[in-house]
């Protein structure tokens, strides 16, 4: 790679030292709500290719890490909010892939929904497959239809949780632990998409900032 990107953004103005140290919560807000729209303003500012793909590459490679911790902090239903969730799912794929393909394929055997189609990840769903979505999804959130592409990742999620449901339950007596770590992801995920589907409708209606 001729060119490393640490982060996708360089901001001119001094907003990451002001992270530092102990911050109010309602400035770390603030910025967590600036960083996003500033983000979103950069890259989609004539949808340029190159910055989306640069941009795809930091998060495959690196994570959205300075920016999307900040994003933490923020309130669920606000664009930062679901920044930070989408920036969660993509790092399960990139961390975990092979255990979410299981977890995914699992969930698409179990659910009687359309969350499978919404998705749009081809069974059996393989690890390759899983990396190409969440990229999918990232570009859709940066160059795309946002809405349609937070829907996309909730789907994702759903369909994720219900397969780590269908796991604790063969794990349940045999592999307690196991079982407890997939419950939580479980619900863990189960709040990430409906969290994203607010956004989404709040994104349609203009009032996600």
């Amino acid at each position: 790679m001729a060119e490393h990107f640490k982060r996708p953004t360089r901001f001119s103005n001094d907003w990451f030292a002001r992270i530092e140290g102990d911050v109010d919560p309602a400035v770390r807000l603030q910025l967590a709500s600036e960083t996003a729209q500033a983000l979103l303003a950069r890259v989609r500012s004539g949808a340029d290719p190159e910055v989306v793909e640069r941009l795809l590459r930091v998060a495959r490679d690196d994570g959205i890490d300075t920016v999307a911790e900040l994003w933490s902090h923020a309130r669920p239903h606000s664009l930062p909010g679901a920044l930070w969730r989408v920036n969660l799912l993509h790092a399960l794929v990139t961390q975990r892939a092979v255990d979410a393909a299981l977890l995914y394929q699992q969930g698409a055997d179990a659910l009687p929904t359309a969350a499978p189609v919404v998705a749009g990840v081809p069974a059996p769903a393989t690890p390759d497959e899983l990396r190409s979505l969440t990229e999918t999804i990232l570009r859709g959130v940066f160059s795309g239809d946002f809405a349609l592409a937070l829907e996309r990742a909730a789907a994702f999620a759903t369909v994720t949780a219900a397969g780590a449901i269908e796991s604790a339950h063969v794990d349940e007596a045999t592999h307690p632990e196991r079982a407890s770590e997939r419950t939580r992801l479980a619900a863990t995920l189960t709040d990430i998409a409906g969290d994203l589907r607010v956004c989404a409708r709040m994104w349609r209606s203009e009032s996600l900032v």
